[in-house]
This record gives structure tokens, C-alpha cells and sequence, in this order.
């Protein structure tokens, strides 16, 4: 570089500083700015030679992150150097002693623990991913702020991406969408939740993100012009009422645009609320309930409601914190609009999170507030015991649930996920009481186990001393806490039964003069199709092992030709049993790799791609290579948990071969519409059909057809075609 290009740098990483002490949300002090910095000049030190992807200077992504962590999310000093400092000791000769010298324990701390998320060792057989959230997640032992930072320096990292190589920005997307925008959203970061979802979709799915953000700024005119119109009548009115106030009209963020065409199978201009209308109002703590409520009742004036779409977060707030009141009302032109009433404090909050918590509290509140947050977030980390990978979607369980509300019989309000039972209810008062439940009453009624509760269900659990988990009850259980405990408590008694049984062999066994010993517990173990020692000891200990088959087994034993060929036989049992359901067709116009190899692989039933599809390969431990569509309803969890096993693949020549896909319809039913559908597939198209089921209700009719198509492009051109068809409303691949 040259020194005029040098200069120009150390210019822009000094205004950069300035800028990081002028955005702090929180006010800091004359030694907040002094330990700030003494970690900007540790920082600027430890990372002068390197340099990102993209060529500029490394010190500007953590400058870039303490600058989140002090605006977008609020922390204190202690936090904004620390994420300063985030990367020194993992990638120069900083140690952590330095740090601990220079800054004090909790800084280190803070930092030790972002260094260890980094610095992980993973067993090859579970996904290093998962392992690493894992990880991650139990940090929160040591500092919740550890956290904060990471899904910051994640949210840095997502937003400069665009000089990476595509599959490595599809993998650090997809993990993305997997857990820190989850986790963003359970702490409360809205915004920053907002904007990693939405660049999470950019790397995943670049033609469907671009096509939705194109369509949102070609209606943007029309939509601020209807956004003005419909604020305008509300302002008249909040006007006359003397009220301190903002009105913001806001677009819905893309991801949550593309969620609801996916969830409702409906196209862009069939999203009803693609926007929303936020009323931020001034008040102090004693009318902010009331205020809330009389701006409610001025909207509702002017426009009318949706019963069913009133959702009062002011009363029962949510788990994260967040207050507001949201209904959705009939605007002009008969279109629906979604309004959220915040006071300023709930503002703060919603996009804050935790930080504007802390800054609302006084006094030994504050500490209270935060122990009480953390411990929320830790609950859905019990039993840490479990594999990564289900710990990590146990965690997700608790990270991504709609809440309801519900009364202990004391009166008391507990939150709970939405489709939790009572048993979800008994763990959540006491571990003790949810392994004792016996039975339930909700609002004074008997009821079963499995019942699903709604908010404001009263719930009594029945407990008795005898009474233990059972297998049926994980069917009933939905949230992490209750099904960990569940687990864990089957597991346990499953052993104690397993040494019982194991005494009861020996015992069978020296009655039939085989010897008790490894030899004879392994044949046991084959001859009755068993995993393990444990499976062969539980099934002795309930008795479904007894007597007869253990003289059945000594019977085999002295007959060693019998023996054989039962083996034989049995062997030749899972053989043919293997590919049981897969789609095993043989053709060569898949290539995987960057050299375009041809492996073999098979199609994954989840998806079912045909040629012209969007798709990669996963590398299962027992199959082979499987072939799942790119917006696969699994895709971003495989390849977030197992970005290792993911191998590229594309689609070359597919002339020769024929594939099955199924084409929903629906419509207005009329006379000789099966008719038209049938003739314009097998006239026009040159396409067969192997499966046709109509069914009509009530004038509507729904189909849906299997057809044999040779690939995408014949397929969207049918799909075109049938649109066109009098009566025929929307035409849709399954």
C-alpha cells in the first residue's frame, strides 16, 4: 500500500472511534472512555498486519461490532471493549493473562468466552455446528454478554459477506437462520433479528430475496401514499386530544414476507399485511396502560377491527419483555392494517432489548431483572448431557414459541409455550412436581395429560408419591425443560430395571448350565435382534424375555447347523429392507463437485427433486449421497448442523429421463373442468398422467394430478397452461 493509501486508513479507523463514542446509547463516563480507549489501541495493535477478505484493514470489523453492541443493542463500557478485544487473543500472540492484566476479570472473561466458542474440538461423527452452539450456549454460565456479542460480531460478518465464495456464504447463512436469529429474537434484539433474517434469505434463496425486495420497491410509492392516507385521520384525532406522539409506517421485512407466501401458499400480491403502522406515544409510568388503551379506542373509531387479531402484550408481557398492543383493522380500500401501540419505554425495549430493561430498573432491580432474564435463558439449556444436535433443536423448542398465559390455583400468571399441556405446566412450577404428576384439573375439570391448554386456563396438578414418567408421557410433553426430564428419568429407571434383569439372567441361565459371560450375553444379544447388553437386561427385568425363549436360545445353541442358518436367514432380512422406501433411479445427469463428478447418490423423499431443480447432495453416515431440493423444508438445518457433509450438485443433461411431480389445483367448479384439465395435460404437453383426484365442496373444487414430465422447464410451461383455464384459480407444485 502506499503511504497516502496508509494515511487514508488510519484517518478512517480514528473516525471511526470517534464516531463508536458518539453513538453509545448508554452514557458513559470519563473512565468508560478511558477503558474503551485502552482497548481500541490494544486492538489497532494486535491486528496491524491483518487483513479481511475484502482487502481493508482487520481492525475495522471489531470496531464495526463495538459499534453494534454500543448503539443497535445498548451494552456498557465493559461490553464495547470487550468486543473491541473480541478476536485478539484467538488470532494474535495476545494471551488471555494480557488481557486479564491490562483490563480486569470480567473483560477477560467476556472475552475468554468468546474465544472458546471459536476454538472448538468436535468429534467427526456429530456436527461441529451444533457442537459449537452448544457450546455457546453454555457460556451463558459465564457471562450472558458473551452472547450479545457474538450474535453482534455474527451480524457484522453476515452484512460484509459479498467476497466470500457462494457456499461458504450459504453455510454461514444458513447457520444464521438456524440459531442466531432465534436467539436474537428470544433476547429481544428485534431489529437485529430483522436484519440477519433477511440477509440470511439473500444467501440462501438470492432470486426469491431479490425478487420480493424488487416488488417492495415498486409498490413503495403506492404504499406510502395509502400509509400517508390512512395516518392522517388518525393524527386529526390524536391532535385533539393534546397527545405527545409519533406515527411510522413501516414495511414487513422480507423474510417475514416470504415466510407468509410459503406458510399460506400464496403469491406477493396476495400478502394482505405487508406493512404496519407503529404509534409511538409519550407518558409517564402511571398512564401508559391507560393511554395505550384510549389510542386504541381512537383507531378503532375511524376503522374497524379484527376480533380475532387483538394482541394485548401490555398486560401479559412477553417472556423477552416486550410490551405493545397490535391489532389489525379494515384501512381504506378494504385493505387490512396491522397497528402497534408503544410508549416510548416499550419502544426502547422492543428494539433494545435487555440494555433498555436495565436502564428502566433502579436500584438493586437491575441485577434482579438480569438474573431473571439469564435464568429464563437457561432453562432451555438443562441437560446438557444430550448430543449437540438435540440439545441445539431442544433449545430452538424453547427459543421460537408463541406464548400463552396461564393461573396457577393460587392466582398466579406463568408463561408457557403455545400447544403446551399440563405437564408442561408441572415441570415449569418444580422439576419434583412434574415427575410426581398424576393427573391434572384445568378451571376445576378432571382432564388428560395431553390436553392442550389456552391462555387463561386455571391448572392444578394432582401429585402422588408412587406416581413416576411413563414412555407416553414425551408425546404429551412440548417444551425442552419437561421432555429433558422426562428422558432422563425413563433413562434412569430403565437401568435400574436393567440390573434387576441382569441378576434374573445369570440366575435363568445357571439353571440351563450356560455359562453367564460376555460370550454368551453377545449371542444372547444376536439372537434376539437386540442393540445392546442394556436392551437384552431391560427385557429380561419386564419380562418379556422369559423362560420359553431363554430355552429356545439354549435349544439353538446345541444345534450349531440351526444356528447358521437362522443367521443366514436373518442377515438376508435387512438386506432387503434397506432401501424400503427411496426412489433408487439410475441416471447420469447429476454431477456433484466442483469437477462435475458422477456419484451415486438417491432423491430425498422430503423434497422430491426433479432435473431444473435448485440442489445439493448431503453425505448421510449409512446411504450414500441424498439429493434434497435447495428450499428443502430440512435444508438449512442440514446445512447449518452439517455444513462438512454438504457436496455441491447440479443438474446437467436430463433429456432422456422421466419424472413423477405432483401439481395442486384449486377453483370454481364447473361442468367439464376435469375434462379441459386432462385434455390440455395430454394434448398440448405431450405429458402423462399416472394420478388424478378431484374433489369439490361447496362450488370449490381441489385437485391434484401426477404427472411424468422430463424436467422443471416442461413442467412450469404445464403449470402456465393451466392457469389459463376457465374456473382454475391458483396452480401450485407440491
Amino acid at each position: 500500500m502506499t503511504e497516502a493509501a496508509i494515511e487514508k486508513e488510519n484517518k478512517d479507523i480514528a473516525q471511526q472511534y470517534k464516531e463508536l463514542l458518539r453513538i453509545s446509547y448508554q452514557t458513559l463516563t470519563d473512565d468508560d472512555k478511558k477503558l474503551i480507549r485502552q482497548a481500541f489501541d490494544v486492538a489497532v495493535d494486535a491486528h496491524k498486519d491483518q487483513r479481511r477478505k475484502s482487502g481493508e484493514a482487520y481492525i475495522f470489523h471489531p470496531i464495526a461490532v463495538a459499534k453494534i453492541v454500543a448503539s443497535e443493542i445498548g451494552l456498557d463500557a465493559t461490553s464495547i471493549a470487550a468486543a473491541l478485544l473480541h478476536d485478539v487473543v484467538e488470532d494474535t500472540s495476545f494471551t488471555l493473562e494480557d488481557i486479564q492484566q491490562t483490563f480486569g476479570d470480567t473483560v477477560a472473561r467476556i472475552v475468554d468466552g468468546l474465544t472458546k466458542i471459536s476454538n472448538l474440538e468436535h468429534d467427526k461423527d456429530v456436527s461441529l455446528q451444533a457442537e459449537n452452539f452448544r457450546k455457546m450456549l453454555l457460556t451463558l454460565n459465564d457471562d450472558v454478554r458473551v452472547i450479545i456479542i457474538k450474535i453482534a460480531d455474527r451480524l457484522h460478518n453476515m452484512q460484509t459477506m459479498d467476497s466470500m465464495r457462494t457456499d461458504k456464504q450459504e453455510k454461514i447463512a444458513s447457520e444464521t437462520l438456524y440459531i442466531y436469529a432465534p436467539l436474537a429474537h428470544r433476547i429481544g434484539l428485534y431489529n437485529i433479528k430483522t436484519e440477519l433474517e433477511d440477509l440470511g434469505l439473500k444467501y440462501t434463496e438470492p432470486e426469491v430475496y431479490n425478487e420480493i425486495l424488487q416488488k417492495i420497491r415498486e409498490s413503495k410509492e403506492e404504499q406510502d401514499k395509502y400509509i400517508a392516507e390512512f395516518t392522517k385521520v388518525i393524527q386529526d384525532s390524536l391532535d385533539r386530544e393534546n397527545m405527545k406522539y409519533t406515527i411510522k409506517g413501516r414495511p414487513k421485512s422480507i423474510y417475514s414476507i416470504r415466510r407468509k407466501m410459503k406458510n399460506q401458499n400464496v403469491t406477493f400480491d396476495e400478502v394482505y399485511d405487508k406493512f404496519a403502522v407503529r404509534i409511538i406515544y409519550g407518558s409517564d409510568a402511571a398512564n401508559e396502560k391507560f393511554l395505550a388503551w384510549k389510542i386504541y379506542s381512537i383507531v378503532t373509531d375511524h376503522f374497524r377491527p379484527n376480533p380475532t387479531r387483538l394482541r394485548d402484550w401490555i398486560s401479559s408481557p412477553k417472556s423477552t419483555g416486550y410490551e405493545a398492543l397490535h391489532i389489525t383493522v379494515m384501512g381504506p380500500k378494504g385493505r387490512w392494517v396491522e397497528v402497534q401501540i408503544r410508549s416510548e419505554r416499550m419502544n426502547e425495549i422492543a428494539e433494545k432489548g435487555y440494555a433498555a430493561h436495565y436502564k428502566y430498573k433502579q436500584g438493586s432491580d437491575q441485577e434482579d431483572s438480569l438474573d431473571e432474564w439469564v435464568n429464563k435463558l437457561q432453562e432451555a439449556l438443562e441437560n446438557s448431557e444430550v448430543n449437540a444436535v438435540d440439545f441445539v433443536e431442544q433449545f430452538k423448542l424453547n427459543l421460537y414459541s408463541k406464548e400463552i398465559f396461564v393461573f396457577t390455583p393460587q392466582g398466579e400468571l406463568k408463561p408457557l409455550p403455545k400447544g403446551a399441556t399440563p405437564l408442561d405446566f408441572a415441570f415449569s412450577i418444580h422439576t419434583e412436581i412434574g415427575l410426581r404428576t398424576r393427573g391434572a384439573r384445568v378451571n376445576s375439570k378432571l382432564v388428560p395429560l395431553s390436553t392442550t391448554l389456552k391462555t387463561g386456563d386455571q391448572v392444578e396438578i394432582i401429585t402422588s408419591e408412587k406416581a413416576k414418567p411413563n414412555s407416553n408421557w414425551l408425546d404429551y410433553a412440548t417444551t425442552a425443560r419437561a421432555r429433558a426430564k422426562i428422558k432422563s428419568s425413563l433413562k434412569e429407571e430403565k437401568k435400574n430395571i436393567a440390573e434387576e434383569g441382569k441378576a434374573i439372567l445369570s440366575r435363568k441361565l445357571r439353571a440351563q448350565k450356560i455359562p453367564f459371560n460376555e460370550k454368551t450375553i453377545n449371542e444372547l444379544v444376536i439372537f434376539f435382534k437386540l442393540k445392546t447388553s442394556l436392551d437384552l437386561f431391560y427385557r429380561v427385568g419386564v419380562g418379556t424375555i422369559d423362560n420359553q425363549k431363554l430355552k429356545d436360545y439354549a435349544a439353538s445353541r446345541s444345534n450349531a447347523l440351526v444356528s447358521f442358518f437362522k443367521n443366514k436367514i436373518r442377515k438376508q432380512d435387512t438386506v432387503e429392507d434397506i432401501d424400503r422406501d427411496e426412489i433408487t433411479a439410475k441416471y447420469d445427469q447429476l454431477v456433484f463437485g466442483r469437477d462435475e463428478e458422477i456419484l451415486d447418490y438417491k432423491l430425498a423423499n422430503c423434497c422430491n427433486p426433479i432435473p431444473g431443480d435448485n440442489v445439493f447432495g448431503f453425505i448421510t453416515v449409512s446411504e450414500g449421497i441424498k439429493v434434497h431440493k435447495k428450499d428443502c423444508p430440512n435444508a438449512i438445518q442440514l446445512q447449518s448442523n452439517f455444513a462438512y457433509r454438504i457436496i455441491q450438485a447440479k443438474w446437467k443433461d436430463s433429456t432422456q429421463e422421466e419424472f413423477k411431480a405432483v401439481i395442486k389445483l384449486t377453483g370454481i367448479d364447473n361442468i367439464g373442468l376435469v375434462n379441459d384439465v386432462t385434455r390440455e395435460i395430454s394434448n398440448n404437453m405431450n405429458t402423462n398422467i399416472k394420478n388424478i383426484n378431484f374433489d369439490s365442496q361447496d362450488g370449490i373444487f381441489t385437485g391434484r394430478i401426477t404427472v411424468v414430465v422430463k424436467n422443471n422447464s416442461l413442467l412450469k410451461k404445464l403449470i402456465e397452461h393451466l392457469k389459463k383455464i376457465n374456473g382454475i384459480d391458483k396452480v401450485t407444485r407440491e
